[in-house]
């Protein structure tokens, strides 16, 4: 095998190939993605990450153990010396002549799943056979989309003068309420998986002001749903000194510095997967208003939160939008979140959620800062506060008034590319049928 090191110091990636390389020999590395035999000339199509080219031999002025070597099986790994020649037939106008060739790994046949780019296998095997279907352009190209959208939250962030936090997974009680949990055994406890960083993300934004994590969360919840996952990523935000209407702000500049950055670096992905991302405007409405133009436009809304139906309206009636819907009903918010005075006989609170092409993208609000408020809220809720001591108590010795939302990885990667099932936006999806790979 090829010294590995020397490779690297060799190797040329596909997309640098170009015409200041003709003539000259180049080292590549891939995998085989189609091949033509006609019998004294062969063609092989590599492709490593970051494109694909021709690499072309002859029987008899190739040497003929190289040529015996072009006749490998599709998606077999090979390293491929050769002199760079300028072919306008070929993929990117130009081709490889082989000197050498080395069999890193041979592919065994047949594939269990097609891994072309007009691949019609269903979902369900694709994720069976993940790792293979990774080496589909099209599935490459929603993870790199994602890679972006990853470091341009980060960027932003930091911009923003935030700090990264990393948060605990394993907790003693609910974080939220309302929601089934994960049980683990934890010694001689009973402890939970995370189903947010809630609360510690409070705690320290009472400390250091602006917080931010990209956290995974655990909801033991039995749907199969194309929009939800028991196990996902999460970006969240918690700013001292801050009202809803503060955080809202900040969440649609970071909403739009993602999608600048994924349609200035991913030009390619995009024209592949065919999808058209513009930078979202924004618009601000009541849940009330919500409501009325629910009823204008027949369409239900729910008493204490927006039905699918209704997400799904606002991205018509909005296109390209994304919607704050605060001024939310108490009654659809969790205890956390910071009652709004109303009219008489209204309940408001200050959360609010955000709707872009037609789903939820985040929730958030101010929070509760008050002990005595929030053991109230707490016990509304059905839930009892001795669970919540170390968090309430944290209130108790300066806190101020503080706000923050969290925003699914996933479900933002699904939106911004025109995916039909979150699924296609996790590596390895966990739901309640899936555990493996």
């Amino acid at each position: 095998m090829m010294d590995l090191q020397k490779l690297n110091k060799e190797r040329t990636y596909i997309k640098d190939i170009s015409a200041e390389n003709d003539g000259k020999e180049v080292t590549i590395a891939g995998w085989l993605y189609d091949d033509r035999d006609l019998g004294k000339l062969r063609f092989i199509l590599i492709r490593d990450i970051t494109g694909e080219i021709q690499v072309t031999g002859f029987k008899g002025e190739t040497k003929d153990e190289v040529f015996k070597k072009m006749k490998a099986t599709r998606e077999s790994v090979m390293i491929i010396k050769g002199i760079v020649k300028k072919s306008p037939k070929a993929p990117g106008g130009r081709e490889i002549a082989p000197t050498e060739i080395e069999l890193m790994s041979s592919a065994e046949q047949p594939l269990p799943i097609d891994v072309t780019d007009f691949s019609k296998t269903e979902l369900p095997k694709r994720l069976d056979y993940r790792f293979l279907d990774l080496h589909r352009r099209k599935v490459q190209a929603v993870f790199k989309v994602q890679s972006t959208i990853i470091q341009a939250y980060h960027e932003f962030m930091v911009k923003e003068g935030a700090m990264e936090a990393m948060f605990p997974s394993i907790i003693s009680s609910s974080s939220e309420g309302g929601t089934e949990l994960f049980k683990a055994k934890y010694f001689e406890k009973e402890v939970c998986l995370s189903q947010s960083c809630q609360l510690y993300k409070q705690m320290l934004a009472c400390s250091m002001e602006k917080v931010f994590a990209v956290f995974t969360v655990w909801r033991a919840e039995k749907h199969n749903t194309v929009r939800h996952l028991n196990e996902s990523r999460q970006f969240d935000y918690e700013q001292a000194f801050a009202d809803e209407h503060v955080v809202m702000e900040v969440l649609a500049r970071c909403v739009q510095y993602m999608a600048k950055q994924v349609i200035e670096k991913n030009k390619a992905e995009l024209d592949l997967l065919g999808v058209k991302l513009e930078v979202p405007k924004v618009k601000y409405l009541t849940f009330a208003e919500v409501t009325e133009l629910g009823k204008k436009h027949g369409v239900h809304v729910g008493k204490t939160d927006l039905s699918g139906e209704s997400e799904k309206k606002l991205g018509e009636l909005f296109p390209e939008t994304i919607v704050f819907v605060h001024d939310w009903p108490l009654a659809g918010k969790p205890f956390y979140i910071m009652p709004k005075e109303g009219k008489k006989g209204e309940e408001l609170s200050r959360g609010f959620d955000a709707i872009y092409r037609g789903m939820e993208i985040s929730s958030g609000g101010q929070r509760v800062h008050l002990p005595e408020l929030l053991t109230e809220r707490l016990k509304a809720k059905g839930l009892n506060p001795k669970d919540f001591k170390d968090y309430i108590d944290s209130f108790r010795f300066g806190a101020p008034a503080h706000a923050g939302w969290g925003m699914g990885v996933e479900r933002i990667t699904m939106l911004m590319l025109g995916l039909e099932n979150i699924r296609e936006a996790v590596l390895f999806p966990r739901d309640r049928d899936r555990l493996t790979p």
